[in-house]
C-alpha cells in the first residue's frame, strides 16, 4: 500500500509541535488583549476578487484559487488585511473609533518553500483604524516588540527596523526620481541585503534613472539615527517634517518602553504597495532568517477597496519563523504531555466507583484518564507513568470496604490514604501549597 502523506508545505502537528504552536499564540493573544486590542475573525475562503482589486492580478499565481459549485472565483485567504478592511467598511459608521483589533488566522499562499516560509502559516493580526497620531504607529510597533519580549527575545536578539514611505518619496523625488517611477524604485530598495548593489543598480537603470541618480539613491538608503536625518534633512522644506514627526514617534516608543530595540532603516520600505507612511520590520539580529514581522501604516487603502475614508495601519507576524528563532536561541519551553489524576481501579467490584471517582475528578477541572480494559495494577500504573500522570488514585477491595482511595504522587513515590470524600479537596489543597511553592 502506498504511503500518505500530507501536501508539500503544510505541516502536520504533532503534540510537541502543537504545544510550540500553542505557545506562540497564547502569548499572541496575551499581549495583544493587555494593550486593549480585541479579537475578531473571518472566513478562510474569500472572493477571489478581494485580493485581485488589493494587489493586482499578478498575485493569482500565488494563491489557492478555484470556482465553487456556485460558480464563484474563490480563494483560500493569503493575508487577513482585505477581510479585515471589507468587515470594518461594512460597518464603519457604527463602529466607535479608532478600532482596535487582532486576529490569529491560518493563511495560505503557494510560494516556494524555503527556511521559514511555507504554503500555509498562522499569523498575529494587529490593526488600528480610524486615528492619524503617530502615537498610533507608535502603539502598534510597542505591540509587535512586546510579543517578542514576552517570548523571551532581547534586543541582542531582534531588531525593529523602521522607516517612512513619505520620508522616502521625498528624498528620491530630490534626486530625480519622478513620481511615476516611485514604486518602481521602492521594489528594488526593497531587495537591499537580498541581492547585489550591482544587480539592483541594473534594475533601477532600467527604469530611465542615470548612475547619479542610483548612487544617491543607494547613499540614502545607507542614513540611520535621527540625528543624521536632521543633520541632513532638518532644514529642507517638505523632508523636515517628516524627520520631525519621525522623532516624536521615536520618543513615544521610548516612553513606551520599547525604544532601545529599534534602529532608524531607510532600506526598509515594504513590498506592497498600500503603504502610504512609517514602515517597519523585525529581523532576527544576526540577518540569518526571513523577517519575523511587517507592518506599516496604509491610509489609502479601505477607501480604494470599500469607498470609506478611514486611517489605518497594521502589522502581520507569521509563527513559521519566529518559531526557528525560539527554537535556535533555546527559547521555547520544554515539551510536557501529561494529565493530572490517573484512577487505578483493582478488581471488577472496584470499576463502578473508580469511572464515578473519574468523572468526580474531571468535574472538578483535573485532567483525568483511566485503563479501559482494568488491566492488572502493574500495567494501569505502567501506563499512568506513560501518560505522565501526576497522581495515580487507587480504588480497590480495600478501599472499598473502608471507604478510602490511596493518592500516590508519581513523582515522588509518596502514597496516603484517604477518605473517599477528601479526594478532590486533598487535591486541590496540594496543588494550591504546590503552586504557591
Amino acid at each position: 500500500m502506498a504511503e500518505l502523506r500530507g501536501l508539500p508545505g503544510f505541516r502536520d502537528f504533532y503534540p510537541e509541535d502543537l504545544a510550540v504552536r500553542s505557545h506562540i499564540i497564547d502569548v499572541w493573544r496575551d499581549v495583544a488583549r493587555r494593550y486593549g486590542f480585541v479579537e475578531f475573525d473571518g472566513p478562510p475562503l474569500e472572493p477571489l476578487e478581494i485580493y485581485t482589486k488589493k494587489s493586482g492580478s499578478e498575485i493569482v499565481a500565488q494563491l489557492y484559487q478555484f470556482e465553487d459549485k456556485g460558480g464563484r472565483r474563490v480563494a483560500l485567504r493569503p493575508e487577513m488585511t482585505p477581510t479585515l478592511v471589507r468587515m470594518v467598511g461594512a460597518r464603519a459608521r457604527a463602529l466607535p473609533k479608532p478600532i482596535r483589533w487582532f486576529s490569529v488566522p491560518q493563511l495560505y499562499r503557494y510560494e516556494r518553500q524555503q527556511r521559514g516560509r511555507l504554503r500555509e502559516h498562522f499569523q498575529l493580526n494587529v490593526d488600528i483604524l480610524g486615528e492619524t497620531d503617530v502615537l498610533a504607529d507608535a502603539e502598534l510597533l510597542a505591540v509587535a516588540i512586546e510579543v517578542v519580549r514576552a517570548l523571551g527575545l532581547s534586543p541582542n536578539h531582534v531588531r525593529a527596523r523602521v522607516s517612512d514611505r513619505r520620508l522616502l518619496g521625498a528624498m528620491f523625488r530630490r534626486v530625480g526620481v519622478a513620481e511615476d517611477q516611485l514604486l518602481a524604485v521602492y521594489h528594488v530598495v526593497d531587495r537591499l541585503g537580498r541581492e547585489s548593489e550591482e544587480s539592483l543598480a541594473g534594475r533601477l537603470e532600467k527604469l530611465g534613472l542615470d548612475r547619479a541618480a542610483i548612487e544617491h539613491i543607494f547613499a540614502l538608503t545607507r542614513l540611520s539615527g535621527i540625528d543624521q536625518l536632521h543633520a541632513e534633512f532638518g532644514d529642507v522644506e517638505g523632508v523636515s517634517e517628516v524627520v520631525g514627526e519621525l522623532s516624536t514617534y521615536l520618543s513615544c516608543l521610548e516612553n513606551l518602553g520599547v525604544r532601545d530595540y529599534v534602529d532608524i532603516d531607510l532600506s526598509i520600505v515594504r513590498g506592497l504597495a498600500y503603504y502610504t507612511g512609517i514602515v517597519f520590520e523585525l529581523w532576527d539580529a544576526g540577518r540569518e532568517l526571513r523577517a519575523i514581522c511587517g507592518g506599516g501604516r496604509y491610509d489609502d487603502l479601505l477607501q480604494a477597496l470599500t469607498g470609506v475614508d478611514m486611517p489605518a495601519l497594521g502589522f502581520g507576524m507569521g509563527d513559521v519563523v519566529l518559531a526557528e528563532l525560539l527554537r535556535e536561541r533555546g527559547l521555547l519551553p520544554e515539551y510536557r504531555s501529561g494529565i493530572d489524576c490517573y484512577v487505578v481501579a483493582i478488581g471488577d467490584e472496584a470499576r463502578g466507583e473508580a469511572l464515578k471517582l473519574a468523572a468526580e475528578l474531571r468535574g472538578a477541572g483535573f485532567s483525568t484518564a483511566f485503563d479501559f480494559a482494568m488491566r492488572s495494577p502493574k500495567a494501569q500504573f505502567k501506563s499512568a507513568d506513560q501518560m505522565g500522570a501526576r497522581w495515580a488514585v487507587v480504588i480497590g477491595p480495600e478501599e472499598l470496604a473502608a471507604g478510602r482511595a490511596l493518592i500516590r504522587d508519581m513523582g515522588r513515590g509518596h502514597e496516603r490514604a484517604v477518605d473517599r470524600e477528601r479526594v478532590v479537596p486533598e487535591l486541590r489543597e496540594v496543588s494550591t501549597v504546590d503552586s504557591d511553592g
